[in-house]
């Protein structure tokens, strides 16, 4: 038997109640520095002057970037089944693919 075969390990995940239940969100701020990425989940409501962080994630650079391949991943999925995603908006054209934040 081959010494380095590694133990396949089976991971529960669970998940309450209140956190299935998700959080709305529309704004996303991304910061980093040599360590860390911190993804602040924020719900704006239309006409009011002031917004809460309503989740923040703290992920590694390796996990940040494994989010972002996910993500890149899922979108790809999703537009070959649902058509292409546009982004219209103020300032934005719907050719151009900019970051909101």
């Amino acid at each position: 038997m081959e010494k380095n075969k590694k133990q396949e390990v089976k991971l529960e995940i669970q998940i309450e109640d209140d956190v299935a239940n998700g959080q709305y969100i529309n704004l996303a701020v991304v910061n980093h520095n040599d360590s860390e990425f911190v993804i602040d989940c924020i719900y704006v409501q239309p006409q009011a002057p002031k917004a809460r962080v309503q989740s923040r994630l703290i992920l590694s650079p390796r996990h940040a970037k494994r989010l972002l391949l996910a993500l890149q991943n899922n979108i790809e999925t999703y537009e070959k089944r649902f058509g292409r995603i546009e982004l219209l908006g103020p300032g934005l054209e719907a050719s151009e693919h900019k970051p909101i934040h």
